[in-house]
């Protein structure tokens, strides 16, 4: 093996150790420890901790916190400590773990790090900077090479000392080392800055516009970092930093299983209570007059039980990019950004076209995005432009201390006076599906395709009945000032609302050649008189947005009543949510609209659970926004194909977002945002803390706590639950190896409702072995005396 192999093979396994940094424009909640999952949790998180020097389990304070509230049920924790030969009181091992937490070193940010975000910033700028690094079309390292000598902050460097590429760059100062495998060396310095490699990770994973005009790799970050640490006479070899000691870890992965166990008896309790016949889907004396198919998103759980409670309405549960891998263009934008899961690739494109009945209207729809284009360009070079920012600042800053002003005291007038002028595009253009790029770009899609997309998501939910009015809700949330807003919009549509995904299926559902296909091929019959259409839920307000432009005559009447029975739902939802008793509907509103609120809304928070199933599973039941719901009916899927698209899809992702939460609950330095008081957005990209340092990865401090010391979100690892044949379910996982590897080394848990076999809940433990739920998980779930999700 070459030495340049040597390098390469050992950067490669050293870059599996950190997890990607996404973009605050596409903010994607993904595990940060994805490159452990093949190790058992226990030993993933300590091995990560001496890398990243993270911490890998919740502190001392927040198991308090659980257990004072009767989160932690105490004869479940006590049992688990016996078994692992833990003989002292709760009390005790909560000071053993606050003690050892006191002798925690404190990180301290290196001059090597400083020196390094300085100089990745500055490549790495992606149009914040009116004026950008030179030479940034050549790469990192060789644009790095010929500047570093003006660089004052790690002393003289000639021309002399900088080796040709960054390869030979590496090679030079790894010479002194007798090492085949650099692969510790190289762990540790990308772990010094892990959201900043993390990003460069990023953008190599999706060989985005920047990296294909401005690249940057691992290898490159290496070379420039190694050369700054040689020169200033710095060690390579970084020390590893020992976080808890395996006593400390076995106390502390003891204690999260107890809550983990105490939460999964809590809900498997309530619904066993709860469910009245999971054996057959509920009889129904009469047809709904309306169906909604919601994301499977936690907070659409409570929206969809308000909902039900307001009038004759039944509910699904969906990825909320309703099987459309597409990418989204803007009818004002020139590029266009994804809208479906990450992992998924994008063959289609949705762009908006002018309405041929609304024809009129299609200089207006030119002249809009001409006029929107030159005002954004205009301001953004009075801002940034050297000579021409002092003076806008002067000139402006009047008009802009008004409007601060009036947005802090009367936001609600200020944004209506804003918006005044903004056009609804959905009032006048249709979505329209093509190809994604190549020859085929901008051509009608094949009929065959559409149908297909029309039908899986109907087998995915086991419909076969159909409403008159039958609504597609995507998510998205309206909030202002804030950095990480994408992270609350839809995660199945990479972090982009899911509105244009929603109004296309409505589109396609609609349209006579696929109904005819629909109808003939496959026996799906969709009544002449049921009407599809699009909407957006704002999770922030709870408002229902209906895009009901070419909805008929003979329905609006019934859409009318719809609507008003929406808006009582939205009263008596966000008055749940934010817990008043009455003025939920303004007081969201102000909420949304306040440019200095920290929390507008709790996004994922607190989500524990995900439930795949027929609704009358959980109709009844308040699950306090802590469960994703997926609808699945057993009996249509014989084959089990439906079921396998779900597990395959929507569960690995559920476990991103959990394990997202996760770590940046317990890990809010490493793995978070830190707080929103002194962020910084960098390069239009990403947020750093103050004035520099490494680029934040995760969920800023407030997205997860209720205060500086109260917990909010409560840090659990996913548990699924699964309405199926056990032996249905146990032949997906023996042909996905991945599931396989997250259940195993428990990433995840998995409990099934057994539709061969009474409906019994029994639990994956390892390797394809079940136990059954018994009678005694009742007896420690009353104990509690906390039902907590009864309704």
């Amino acid at each position: 093996m070459t030495k340049q192999e040597q390098i390469s093979l050992s950067i490669e396994a050293a870059s599996k150790r950190i997890g990607t940094t996404w973009p605050l424009y596409s903010f994607v909640t993904s595990n940060p420890l994805s490159g452990y999952e093949k190790l058992p949790f226990k030993e993933a998180v300590q091995q990560a901790g001496r890398f990243l020097k993270s911490n890998a389990y919740p502190s001392s304070d927040i198991y308090r916190q659980a257990y004072e509230n009767n989160d932690i049920d105490n004869t479940i924790l006590h049992d688990m400590l016996q078994d692992q030969k833990l003989l002292e009181s709760a009390d005790s091992y909560l000071h053993i773990m606050q003690k050892e937490e006191l002798n925690i070193p404190i990180k301290i940010t290196s001059r090597l790090d400083v020196i390094m975000a300085k100089w990745l910033a500055a490549f790495m700028d992606e149009g914040l900077a009116e004026w950008q690094m030179p030479n940034k079309e050549k790469g990192f390292y060789e644009s790095w090479k010929a500047l570093a000598i003006y660089d004052n902050d790690f002393g003289k460097l000639s021309s002399k000392e900088l080796q040709k590429t960054s390869y030979e760059a590496l090679e030079h100062v790894l010479n002194v080392y007798d090492d085949i495998n650099y692969k510790e060396i190289f762990s540790a310095h990308i772990a010094a800055l892990s959201g900043w490699t993390g990003y460069i990770k990023h953008r190599i994973d999706t060989n985005s516009i920047w990296q294909q005009q401005f690249p940057i790799t691992i290898q490159d970050y290496l070379a420039v970092r190694l050369t700054i640490a040689n020169h200033l006479g710095m060690p390579l070899k970084m020390a590893t930093d020992v976080r808890e000691n395996d006593s400390i870890i076995e106390i502390k992965h003891t204690w999260l299983k107890a809550w983990e166990a105490t939460f999964q008896n809590k809900l498997v309790l309530n619904l066993k209570n709860d469910n009245i016949s999971v054996n057959s889907t509920k009889e129904k004396n009469e047809f709904s007059d309306v169906q909604l198919v919601f994301c499977i998103d936690t907070r659409s759980e409570m929206m969809r039980r308000h909902i039900e409670n307001s009038g004759n309405y039944e509910t699904y549960g969906y990825a909320g990019f309703f099987g459309i891998a597409a990418d989204y263009q803007h009818y004002q934008e020139d590029i266009s950004i994804k809208s479906c899961p990450p992992i998924v690739g994008s063959p289609y494109k949705i762009t908006e076209n002018p309405n041929k009945v609304l024809v009129q209207q299609d200089t207006d729809f030119k002249a809009d995005k001409k006029r929107a284009k030159a005002k954004t360009h205009i301001l953004k070079r009075l801002k940034n432009m050297l000579p021409s920012s002092f003076g806008f600042v002067e000139g402006a800053g009047a008009f802009y201390g008004l409007s601060l002003v009036a947005q802090s005291f009367a936001p609600s007038a200020y944004f209506k006076i804003k918006n005044r002028n903004k056009r609804n595009y959905e009032s006048f253009c249709d979505p329209i599906i093509s190809y994604n790029g190549g020859d085929k770009n901008k051509q009608d899609v094949a009929l065959n395709e559409k149908v297909a997309i029309v039908k899986s998501g109907f087998d995915l939910m086991g419909w076969d009945t159909f409403a008159p009015l039958v609504l597609f809700a995507g998510h998205g949330s309206h909030t202002v000032n804030n950095p990480f807003g994408s992270s609350l919009d839809c995660g199945a549509c990479a972090a982009s609302p899911g509105r244009h995904n929603a109004r296309l299926l409505a589109t396609l559902a609609n349209d006579k050649a696929v109904r005819e296909v629909l109808r003939l091929a496959h026996q799906i019959n969709i009544p002449e008189d049921t009407v599809f259409i699009g909407g957006e839920h704002n999770t922030t307000t709870d408002e229902i947005v209906i895009f009901d432009a070419l909805v008929p005559e003979t329905h609006q009447e019934r859409l009318a009543t719809f609507k008003k029975n929406l808006k009582n739902a939205q009263e008596t939802a966000t008055s749940e949510r934010l817990m008043v008793s009455s003025g939920g509907v303004e007081l969201a509103k102000n909420k949304s609209l306040n440019w200095g609120e920290t929390r507008p809304e709790w996004g994922l928070a607190k989500n524990a659970a995900f439930i795949v199933g027929s609704r009358d599973l959980t109709r009844s039941m308040n699950l306090d926004g802590r469960c994703f719901l997926h609808s699945y009916n057993w009996k249509s899927d014989p084959e089990g194909a439906a079921l396998a698209g779900i597990m395959g899809g929507p569960m690995v992702v559920t476990q991103w977002i959990n394990n997202h939460y996760y770590f940046s609950t317990i890990d809010n330095e490493k793995f978070g945002g830190g707080s929103k008081i002194t962020h910084n957005v960098t390069g239009q990209f990403g947020v750093v803390q103050g004035n520099g340092g490494d680029l934040k990865m995760g969920l800023p401090l407030q997205s997860l706590r209720a205060s500086d010391t109260e917990m909010y979100h409560q840090p659990l690892r996913l548990t699924t639950i699964i309405h199926a044949p056990l032996n249905r379910v146990e032949s997906i996982l023996k042909n996905n190896e991945h599931l396989q590897t997250l259940l195993d080394n428990e990433w995840m848990y998995l409990k099934v409702i057994d539709s061969s076999d009474s409906n019994q809940f029994k639990t994956y433990t390892n390797n394809f072995k079940w136990t059954l739920d018994t009678a005694d998980l009742e007896r420690q779930v009353e104990k509690t005396n906390t039902l907590e999700f009864a309704y």
